[in-house]
């Protein structure tokens, strides 16, 4: 996610349409969602990092936020952070969740991604604690051209696991961590699985021209498939957000898109876009619940001047393995 300014509320229920499986009229970011027993929980970009829960992916309950307060470290890498945490990302490794987020300075790679643990998702459980486990991986503007936001985890076919994480500058990024998944392994890994054509003489602080962000590794049908966001987010009406797609064998790539391009080399084939009913919609995250693969993203509605809504889909699959949203 960049250059994110987002008013958080809460509004009424919105019955979207047929092909939509769910959706209930919150306003999110940056969606992601798991599964503890009978209970979903979703995560989105918000103060402290926001929550809901649902038992059936229709209606969503408020929960409290993850972070009361900012974590410590944040100041360090976001001068006075007011806690406006971006882009989470959620997982289950050995017995322990593992969440992904982003702190970052608006329009600028003064950004770090850390991770926070905890054993129960339940806010009622005696158990229920968020412990912040500090940074995991951390840009510096003319150092780096590449932004530390937009984290997402991803186990390969030797159970190793990589982080990809990304926005504009020279593209989407992809790093080996260690087992604790917590730091970079070392020697380290990193791999480039994403890339827009970027304006030679622009400045290396400036974001640049070559708008894609928020990498989701999605793993199915013996492919990794690559989802990520084009185009420009958070504008409400001037949103032109839209998900792309490619797909490897491997997890650090090449990814190639339906017509054989390279993502590093401005690939994408477009999975969903803005429509009679959306302004843009994007950074997604997919799943696979109870047997059905589903897509999670944010949409800017049009009937309410651009407000960020949840969109909950569907994804089928053509003859040649590649996603439809149903």
């Amino acid at each position: 996610m960049v250059y994110k300014n987002i008013k958080q509320t809460i509004s009424a229920f919105l019955m979207l349409t047929a092909s939509v499986v769910t959706a209930q009229e919150i306003v999110v970011h940056d969606p992601v969602v798991i599964k503890q027993k009978d209970t979903y929980y979703l995560y989105c970009t918000g103060n402290g990092i926001s929550v809901f829960s649902s038992k059936d992916l229709k209606k969503w309950d408020k929960q409290p936020q993850v972070f009361a307060e900012k974590p410590v470290w944040a100041d360090g890498v976001a001068a006075d952070f007011k806690n406006h945490i971006w882009a989470p990302d959620i997982s289950y490794h050995n017995n322990i969740y593992y969440l992904y987020y982003s702190v970052s300075a608006f329009a600028k790679n003064t950004s770090a991604i850390g991770v926070a643990t905890n054993t129960t998702l339940d806010p009622k459980d005696k158990n229920y604690k968020w412990v912040d486990q500090g940074i995991v991986i951390q840009s510096q503007p003319n150092r780096d051209m590449w932004n530390a936001i937009d984290p997402n985890l991803i186990f390969d076919e030797n159970n190793t696991p990589w982080l990809s994480f990304g926005s504009f500058w020279e593209g989407l990024k992809m790093v080996k961590l260690n087992p604790d998944l917590k730091s970079i392994a070392q020697p380290q890994e990193w791999h480039t699985i994403s890339k827009r054509k970027r304006t030679f003489e622009l400045a290396d602080s400036d974001p640049g021209d070559g708008a894609l962000e928020a990498p989701f590794i999605f793993k199915k049908n013996g492919y990794y498939y690559q989802f990520l966001s084009w185009d420009l987010c958070c504008r409400g009406e001037k949103s032109t957000y839209k998900v792309v797609v490619g797909r490897s064998k491997n997890v650090t790539g090449p990814y190639v898109d339906k017509d054989g391009k390279l993502l590093t080399e401005g690939g994408g084939s477009i999975v969903v876009q803005g429509d009679e009913n959306y302004f843009g919609v994007g950074h997604n995250s997919a799943y696979t619940f109870d047997g059905k693969d589903y897509i999670f993203y944010h949409a800017y509605e049009k009937k309410s001047n651009g407000t960020p809504r949840l969109v909950v889909k569907e994804i089928q699959w053509d003859a040649n393995l590649w996603p439809v949203l149903k």
